[in-house]
């Protein structure tokens, strides 16, 4: 039988559960906590593999083993490696307390609604993504991935309000980040349940600039003007959208300048938005494409060239009740400060379009799709994804919508005739992912 205990906030190990033990594996400050059986050989974990190897030999043997995990080993932690290799019927878990419970009660929030997501020994890029498009998210840190890279990766993102620039100055800037959101802070949770433990409030700035040890084992993402939530009946992520595709007149636009919903619904369809993915919406216009990516889960970055433009995104973000994150400065130039995407979606048109198609299709990490209503446009944005290895296909959209005559009948008015290209990143290879 392998014993795993949950531990490291604040709850001690019960003497009984240590007792008889003939192999103890964890942790060093876990097994540093524990008075070991006389005999028992200890293991520090480090890789996990060679852990495994030792406690499958003990196992063979039906030798006990004792596992020292952080908090509640079944939450991102230990069990699911042990219960794929050993198999759950010769586990007996003792969850404690996780991380993410406590640092949530030292704060005095609920956390059912709260998105969590581990940036331990992964891509730091997805927690940030996560931290992005929503109000409350907390972060499981690791080496490479504390609260320093984190407020870094965050201090421009979110919570500029429109109009003022990133920097705080009060001069104009060409990558100034205008938002419907509310500022973020960080809670920074360290030594949790220990006589060291600290629980401190930041700005993303203020957690870049600091050096923060490695004691810190979560870190809470908040935009404190939402993060109270509303009941919830499913915990974690919000459910999705109803619908999406939305109708034009849902979003405030200009001269009916928006990408029309019938287009929006195929290239939302190539896009992919989710969870964990930034997605670049470049000469957004009305921001259309970058707020239907934010409500199905995504991260969203508009490039928008003219202030009113993206007084607009920022207004629709609002509206909609999501996080848009608004350069306002011109594609390709603005694009170079951004964080890699996932996806883009390019609209719009101009003598610039097969440059700019250009530059997103060497930072995109999955694929490229653009809208053009010009003819002469597609073979040079087509030649732009293909040169940067990219797959291509598309289609000609055109459509006629129902509209009313005189005398209670109705007729079809054709919608002007819509090019959509999109271009998949060819894999170098066939590995995976893991979010």
């Amino acid at each position: 039988m392998i014993t795993v205990i949950g531990t490291g906030t604040g709850a001690p190990v019960p003497p009984e559960a240590v007792a008889g033990a003939e192999l103890v594996v964890g942790g060093r400050r876990h097994l540093d906590a524990v008075r070991l059986p006389e005999g028992a050989e200890r293991v520090v974990l480090g890789p996990l593999a060679p852990a495994l190897d030792i406690v499958e030999e003990y196992v063979g043997k039906d030798r006990p083993v004792l596992v020292l995990a952080s908090g509640d080993p079944g939450f991102f932690g230990i069990v699911r490696a042990l219960a794929e290799r050993f198999g759950a019927d010769r586990l007996d878990v003792r969850a404690g307390v996780s991380s993410v419970a406590a640092a949530f009660a030292r704060v005095g929030l609920p956390w059912d609604d709260a998105m969590v997501v581990s940036a331990h020994g992964r891509e730091l890029r997805t927690a940030v993504h996560v931290c992005r498009a929503h109000p409350k998210v907390a972060v499981l840190t690791g080496p490479g991935a504390g609260p320093a890279e984190l407020g870094a990766a965050l201090r421009d993102a979110v919570g500029t309000p429109p109009g003022e620039p990133a920097d705080g100055s009060t001069e104009g800037s060409a990558h100034d980040f205008a938002n419907g959101s509310g500022a973020r802070v960080l809670v920074v949770a360290s030594a949790l349940g220990s006589a060291r433990e600290r629980v401190e409030r930041v700005t993303p700035a203020e957690a870049a600039a600091r050096d923060w040890g490695p004691d810190v084992s979560v870190v809470l993402c908040l935009d404190e003007t939402r993060a109270p939530g509303g009941v919830r009946t499913v915990a974690g992520a919000p459910a999705g959208p109803a619908g999406w595709a939305l109708d034009e007149r849902e979003f405030a636009h200009r001269d009916s300048m928006i990408t029309k919903f019938e287009v929006r619904a195929l290239a939302l369809a190539r896009l992919g938005p989710r969870l964990g993915d930034l997605v670049w919406d470049v000469g957004a216009g009305s921001g259309s494409v970058a707020v239907e990516c934010a409500r199905l889960g995504a991260a969203a970055i508009a490039v928008e060239k003219t202030a009113d433009g993206v007084e607009r995104i920022a207004a629709n973000a609002r509206a909609h009740g999501v996080y848009v994150d608004v350069v306002c400065d011109m594609a390709p130039d603005a694009l170079a400060t951004l964080p890699d995407p996932d996806a883009v979606f390019v609209g719009g048109g101009g003598a610039e379009l097969p440059a700019v198609v250009a530059a997103c299709a060497q930072r995109a990490r999955r694929t490229v799709v653009v809208a053009m209503a010009a003819l002469d446009r597609v073979p040079a944005a087509r030649e732009a994804l293909t040169g940067a290895g990219f797959s291509c296909d598309g289609v000609l959209l055109q459509s006629s919508r129902l509209a009313p005559l005189p005398g209670d009948v109705t007729r079809l008015a054709a919608t002007n005739p819509v090019f959509l290209l999109w271009g998949t990143r060819i894999p170098v290879s066939d590995e995976g992912v893991a979010q």
